[in-house]
């Protein structure tokens, strides 16, 4: 299990962040859902800029992103939630129900990108109210293997060498009750907590900090130097 990506709200158009952003790209579009993306990747995973492309489709779907994006952007712009990956989703998915967590059992899901070619993958969210309440990472297994994925993102020009010289460090998570919050998270994704309300996973280190009022989400993504 490894962090796939990280999710930011937006109202802006893939256009404009891939303006904005250096070495970003547009991603495509979720035609199920009514939504699109800008991607920025790095060396051990990517950030989404997801938005609303058509609102009549996005206001009536039953999807859990979906929603909390909607949700979120009543308030705004920001960080909304991240996305890990795990090798076998169903299995995986048996595994958080015998903890104890109900889901959405495992969704097929695709995206058109902007040269027309369709990308696949499966996706798993934990069953959970939108609210102010921090949500859990949803988790997903793409179609190709990594190594696949990754040459074909190179050949298109997806990620290049500056891509590749950066990594996402830790993602930092405020919340009302750091203890709570990190033995949940513990316990959904079989690990241990580390000394400061943190949990290390394969490529990433979750960290969650105490604040007093607004809504518990992810607050900061850091950025460092790959090695």
């Amino acid at each position: 299990m490894k962090l796939d990506h990280v999710v930011y709200f937006t109202n802006r158009t893939p256009n404009e962040w891939v303006a904005e952003q250096q070495h970003a790209v547009v991603g495509g579009c979720h035609e199920q859902w009514g939504t699109y993306n800008a991607l920025l990747y790095v060396k051990n995973a990517y950030i989404e800029w997801l938005s609303v492309e058509r609102p009549e489709v996005a206001e009536q779907v039953n999807h859990p992103l979906t929603r909390l994006l909607l949700h979120d952007l009543k308030e705004g712009e920001g960080w909304g939630t991240i996305c890990l990956s795990v090798d076998d989703i169903k299995q995986f998915n048996e595994d958080i129900n015998n903890k104890g967590f109900n889901t959405s059992g495992v969704l097929s899901a695709e995206r058109r990108t902007a040269t027309g070619q369709l990308r696949k993958w499966k996706m798993l969210f934990v069953d959970q109210p939108v609210s102010n309440e921090l949500p859990y990472p949803f988790f997903i297994e793409w179609e190709d293997a990594e190594d696949i994925r990754f040459a074909k993102l190179r050949e298109e020009g997806t990620i290049s060498s500056a891509n590749e010289q950066l990594k996402i460090t830790e993602c930092v998570f405020s919340v009302e009750d750091p203890l709570r919050e990190t033995a949940e998270w513990a316990i959904l994704l079989s690990k241990k907590v580390g000394n400061a309300d943190d949990i290390a996973l394969s490529n990433v280190l979750l960290k969650f900090v105490e604040h007093e009022g607004g809504k518990d989400r992810l607050t900061d993504v850091v950025i460092g130097q790959a090695n």
